[in-house]
């Protein structure tokens, strides 16, 4: 594994990451142990962690994140600590509400995942002079953070970019008057300008980007109605492919195509892998997803709030050895974890390997014969 090295960016670091998702115990990073000769902890074990994360619309903040860190948090503290989780439903709002309200409650730690990066800053920053510190979770908000950890986010847009371009070759190149459509993210989440850029290093030169939109909330329906006004636009017939930000967005591609009568789908993008994202690259309606390792994530995590609030600076050091910068502040500690394109050849080393989806979970009878075609079985 490539070492993690001191970095400046402001948005997140570039690492030249191709290969699958590693152990950071590998690295030595979750191998620390500690106890309380190494700091003089803040906190026991009866913790309580509070964990803000953004929205339904994607499944994984229920199915994975949410599990996992509070799975960890538990293991952590034999058993003695708590997440108490809230969801803001896409709601700025809403989230900077919920803030509020573990701020009143005296949680030890938040566990940050915003909405809109710009508008939790204020609330960040009461969160600070109250004394609990907050560790931004998946998407860098601005204000006082005290740590980040998320993928490596223009990765994802390279990895996007590049395979999307492998995907239009088919075995005769790539020309740069090939029209593509680019169903970004939402313009509130720091991490789809983040992706937006590694993609547009990859594609710019290399085809006609006829349209480009920023999808708000990330709402698969808002995709699907941008996607039907870059039809009536360009002409069905002349997109090659699409860049879709995340899985719940095909989705929305996709139907958007498939309503206008396209005959044969142009290779698709997505991120996440989800369970219907796997499914459609396992019947050929999306090309690929990005698998990124929620478990690594989310453990990873937890481990940097219970470290935190116990005073567990080795650990804590251990596990944050990047630097980023917000809009508001520099040299943020941060961990950045690699991430790998997810396609047809790869499903098996990928999602069912780490356990995220069952074989049978995947194939079920209305893609058994899919499964077969592909050798997954």
């Amino acid at each position: 594994m490539r070492p993690m090295r001191p970095l400046r960016r402001t948005a997140t670091a570039v690492a030249a990451a191709s290969t699958m998702t590693l152990s950071l115990a590998a690295c030595g990073a979750l191998g620390v142990t500690g106890d309380s000769s190494e700091a003089s902890p803040t906190k026991g074990n009866d913790i309580t962690v509070g964990l803000l994360l953004p929205e339904t619309a994607n499944t994984r903040y229920d199915k994975f994140d949410y599990p996992i860190i509070r799975n960890k948090v538990q293991e952590l503290t034999d058993k003695q600590g708590k997440v108490v989780y809230l969801n803001a439903d896409a709601d700025a709002k809403k989230q900077a509400s919920q803030l509020q309200k573990m701020i009143d409650d005296q949680v030890d730690v938040i566990l940050l995942d915003a909405v809109d990066s710009h508008a939790i800053a204020d609330g960040v920053q009461k969160a600070k002079d109250a004394g609990i510190p907050v560790i931004a979770y998946d998407r860098l908000a601005e204000g006082p953070i005290d740590a980040y950890v998320s993928f490596d986010n223009e990765l994802v847009g390279e990895v996007q970019g590049r395979t999307l371009l492998e995907a239009m070759d088919g075995g005769s190149g790539v020309d740069s008057s090939d029209k593509i459509v680019m169903m970004n993210g939402s313009p509130t989440d720091p991490n789809a300008k983040q992706f937006k850029a590694g993609a547009l290093s990859e594609l710019n030169g290399s085809v006609d980007i006829a349209k480009s939109y920023d999808t708000k909330d990330w709402k698969p329906e808002n995709a699907q109605a941008n996607m039907a006004q870059a039809i009536k636009s360009i002409g069905l017939n002349n997109i090659k492919g699409v860049y879709s930000a995340n899985d719940g967005m095909a989705a929305g591609v996709i139907k958007a195509l498939q309503a206008a009568g396209v005959t044969k789908l142009p290779p698709i993008t997505g991120q996440d892998a989800e369970l219907d994202g796997v499914q459609r690259i396992v019947s050929g309606e999306q090309y690929m997803s990005v698998y990124k390792s929620y478990p690594q994530e989310a453990e990873s995590a937890a481990e940097m709030a219970v470290a935190k609030v116990q005073g567990h600076d080795i650990q804590f050091d251990s596990l944050t050895q990047d630097q980023v910068d917000s809009p508001t502040d520099q040299d943020i500690r941060a961990l950045l974890v690699p991430v790998v394109a997810l396609t047809q050849d790869n499903i098996k080393e990928t999602v069912i390997a780490d356990g995220i989806y069952q074989l049978s979970e995947i194939c079920t009878a209305t893609y058994k014969a899919d499964c077969a075609s592909i050798g997954l079985k």
